[in-house]
């Protein structure tokens, strides 16, 4: 069985942001997929779609909790279908990525991603595997990376395509492990 969490923000103003990312990778991967839609489980925190590829259980959670308090809702999952850290994978924005590229990593730090912190806190771990995606403007001048995070995706071509490099990535993982991903995309 696999965890398979998307970070973001909920509500509709936080749509198309480079923040939600991790949402937006969700919902390509079960856009051809013949799975339920996703329905908010207040149990878990998050939006919830179960099914299976290649013989597998899948959970695709994509908490409501607000991106800084991913943890609570990754937590209440872990415990309730006891997954394995190695079955857990995190899919986030990356601002220290370059647009356009991903990176599938474990075992690393948060390094300042805040969503990711919050998971590494509630579980106690960062074995868990991350599927990043790059959102790095070439320049964003003095611009927070806060500020920057929550504005409306503004490149819809490259974040599109990336998403689709990203949800290959973790299909493949799914197939032939998560070495081979790396691999082939890092």
């Amino acid at each position: 069985m696999k965890l398979i969490v998307g970070l973001g923000n909920p509500g509709k103003k936080n749509q198309d942001t480079w923040h939600n990312a991790g949402f937006l990778a969700l919902d390509e991967f079960k856009k051809n997929k013949d799975w339920p839609d996703f329905k908010i489980s207040k149990k878990f925190k998050a939006e919830i779609s179960e099914g299976s590829e290649i013989e597998e259980k899948i959970v695709l959670a994509k908490p409501q909790t607000f991106m800084n308090n991913s943890g609570e809702s990754v937590k209440a999952l872990v415990k309730f279908y006891k997954i394995e850290p190695k079955d857990i994978w995190i899919i986030h924005d990356d601002i220290d990525l370059p647009l356009g590229k991903i990176r599938v990593s474990q075992n690393s730090s948060a390094a300042g991603h805040k969503g990711v912190q919050s998971i590494i806190d509630q579980l106690g771990t960062q074995e868990f595997i991350r599927f990043r995606i790059g959102i790095q403007p070439e320049s964003r001048g003095q611009l927070p990376t806060e500020d920057y995070v929550l504005q409306k995706i503004d490149k819809p071509d490259t974040i599109k395509q990336t998403i689709e490099n990203i949800v290959s990535a973790f299909e493949l993982a799914l197939m032939n492990g998560v070495s081979e991903a790396m691999n082939e995309f890092n």
